[in-house]
């Protein structure tokens, strides 16, 4: 299992990462929070967001098992997405001249509208991706509609949780490959 394989590769300074991140995953898998795909979904557009090629390459082939083809698809979309989205928003936040939150985007976002899978799983993901990119706007804007459309706290903040723990592992990984060399 390549979650295992993660683990082991976590250094005993950070023991707590390698407890969470098979609490994270193992948690919402037996506590019925998250769907599968919802999980998976989540592993993977989180992987893909950290940006660190170890997470990546041993969590993507365990999500590509336990998701279908077009919410492994719509995972890795969320996380192209929100790579855009999270920095555009972002930017228009923090700019004091409040004119550039009265502007037109102009940037195709089509894929929020017509995802390929259920739409609550896919702002779950894009909540997830924003969390690790930061941006306070896609955060309330997506769980907004995710509390809207009934989904609880609880569900919510699983989501976060794992995407905090795949972003410290990645830094943790990445950073001790670049110490060793």
């Amino acid at each position: 299992m390549a979650l295992d394989e993660l683990k082991s590769a976590v250094p005993d300074f950070a023991k707590d990462l390698k407890l969470n991140l098979g609490s994270v995953i193992g948690n919402a898998e037996n506590t019925g929070l998250l769907t599968q795909q919802q999980l998976w979904g989540t592993v993977l557009a989180c992987a893909i967001a950290s940006r660190s090629p170890k997470v990546l390459a041993e969590l993507a082939p365990e999500a590509k098992a336990n998701l279908k083809p077009e919410a492994y698809t719509a995972a890795k979309s969320a996380a192209a997405i929100m790579a855009m989205n999270n920095v555009f928003y972002r930017t228009r936040h923090l700019l004091s001249d409040p004119e550039y939150g009265t502007m037109r985007a102009g940037l195709r976002m089509n894929v929020i509208g017509n995802p390929g899978v259920e739409k609550i799983d896919f702002e779950l993901w894009s909540l997830a991706v924003s969390a690790i990119n930061g941006c306070g706007q896609c955060l309330d804007s997506h769980e907004q509609v995710l509390r809207k459309a009934g989904v609880d706290r609880e569900t919510i903040q699983e989501a976060v949780k794992i995407a905090s723990v795949i972003q410290a592992v990645g830094v943790t990984l990445d950073a001790e490959a670049l110490l060793a060399e």
